[in-house]
């Protein structure tokens, strides 16, 4: 009878061990409750609403384009307008009703509804927007709201706690929690630019969350969630969001100006692998390689030169070639800073002077100094020629917003080698092809990224 129970009594002892360590360890994970409590009346929920028109007569495959349709006999018939709504978060600001977002959640709409916990809702007007972060800013009229409060330092370290609040698939008010995965994630845009250095968490984000806010255990924002990766719709747990240090310079700058303003040095970097480490004279992998400068810019005013490696820029260590964006970026146009370089095997300091970036505040290219592509184009470097093996060319520098060159994907760094059936080997024959091409018809559009080939099409209104 002893030999019997003595089974029972060891399982007994181990389950109350088992309980004991887990009733441990949930012990020393953190109690999100009041964190939530507290911050969610400064979540916001946002409502879009935008008209769209399409044409299309009965009987149209939908995935014919227009192009195609004089060999199937038909032309597009009347145009047929609807409502598309989308929807978003964001999180207040300021007890006036100034309401930080994303800007893809905003882009394009008519009508935009801020609703909060308490079912309240307003009209929102936009501010401004800054597509290169992603971020907005709205107000809505109204006094006495609850504010998120905006951490103070940008101290967040990879495995501290985050959580998010926002309206996943129209969920209001949702909380999820996770940790911080990375800091500093450089992922470019379609047009190739990289201002943001992202915060990566596990923290579930799904569509609906964009724009809302990121908490740090204090209770401070220390992001603005703005994407995910994800190979289904839905989170996989890699989420993005936009630092503290870039949201409060880019809101300053919209709620003075209604746009941004960035720092510019003109220059075309690389990453430095082991293999140019090595012929560079330096003792492991690091900085921005310069492979290029552009004539009359910060960077060539100031001496920098292609092969220079820019280890620290504005007092600011430049490991990864993302790293100099990242900081020129939020520096504002004007200002003296110190860059070091590594060149020829030696160490250089250098004084530059910040420029600004071409086209910010410019809203379309004919307001700028863009040409009729919605671009700027610069003779290419000799060793890009002859690396990528191009008999000529011409390389683009800016690529503005809304321009047809940007609704035809070129990104700054392509290199344009025909337009139509003309071929283009430098600036003069590039000038000379723009001023004729027809409008409102698509042309035939050859690019080299990266040394590869790409076709388009690229159409002038």
């Amino acid at each position: 009878m002893t030999e019997n129970r003595r089974p029972m009594i060891m399982l007994g002892a181990l389950m109350a061990l088992l309980f004991t360590c887990v009733a441990a360890v949930a012990s020393e994970l953190p109690d999100f409750t009041q964190l939530i409590a507290d911050n969610s009346p400064a979540v916001v929920k946002i409502n879009t609403e935008q008209r769209v028109t399409n044409r299309r007569p009965p009987g149209m495959r939908p995935d014919v384009p227009d192009i195609f349709r004089d060999f199937f006999g038909q032309r597009p018939g009347p145009e047929r307008e609807r409502r598309l709504k989308s929807m978003g978060s964001g999180f207040v600001i300021s007890e006036d009703g100034y309401i930080v977002t994303n800007n893809h959640v905003v882009d394009g709409a008519e009508e935009i509804r801020v609703r909060l916990i308490d079912r309240r809702e307003y009209a929102a007007e936009v501010v401004g927007t800054d597509p290169r972060s992603d971020l907005a800013l709205l107000k809505i009229d109204a006094e006495g709201l609850p504010v998120a409060k905006l951490a103070s330092s940008d101290d967040l370290r990879v495995g501290e706690w985050v959580v998010a609040i926002g309206s996943p698939f129209g969920l209001d008010y949702s909380a999820s929690a996770g940790i911080v995965s990375a800091i500093g994630r450089s992922i470019p845009t379609e047009r190739g630019e990289d201002y943001v250095p992202f915060i990566q968490s596990d923290v579930a984000i799904n569509p609906g969350n964009s724009g809302g806010p990121l908490f740090n255990l204090k209770g401070e924002v220390v992001g603005v969630n703005s994407q995910i990766f994800t190979r289904s719709g839905g989170s996989i747990g890699l989420s993005f969001s936009v630092p503290v240090r870039v949201v409060e310079e880019v809101v300053a700058q919209l709620k003075e100006h209604g746009r941004v303003e960035r720092g510019w040095l003109g220059v075309f970097i690389q990453d430095v692998d082991r293999a140019l480490a090595e012929s560079l004279g330096l003792d492991r992998p690091q900085g921005a390689l310069i492979a290029q400068v552009e004539p009359g810019s910060p960077a060539a005013e100031a001496g920098l030169e292609p092969g220079d490696v820019v280890i620290e820029f504005a007092a600011r260590d430049i490991v990864d070639a993302s790293d100099l964006p990242h900081t020129v970026g939020l520096l504002k146009p004007g200002q003296e800073v110190e860059v070091e370089v590594i060149r020829e095997g030696h160490r250089k300091r250098l004084q530059v002077t910040v420029g600004k970036r071409p086209g910010d505040g410019e809203s379309a290219a004919s307001d700028s100094g863009a040409d009729r592509l919605g671009i700027e184009a610069a003779e290419i470097d000799e060793r890009v020629r002859e690396n990528w093996r191009l008999p000529g060319g011409v390389q683009v520098t800016e690529v503005y917003p809304e321009s047809p060159a940007d609704q035809a994907g070129l990104r700054p760094g392509d290199i344009i080698v025909q337009l139509g059936y003309n071929p283009i080997n430098d600036l003069s024959d590039y000038d000379r092809v723009v001023e004729d091409l027809p409008a409102d018809t698509p042309i035939a559009l050859r690019f080299f990224r990266r040394g590869r080939s790409v076709f388009s099409t690229i159409e002038l209104q």
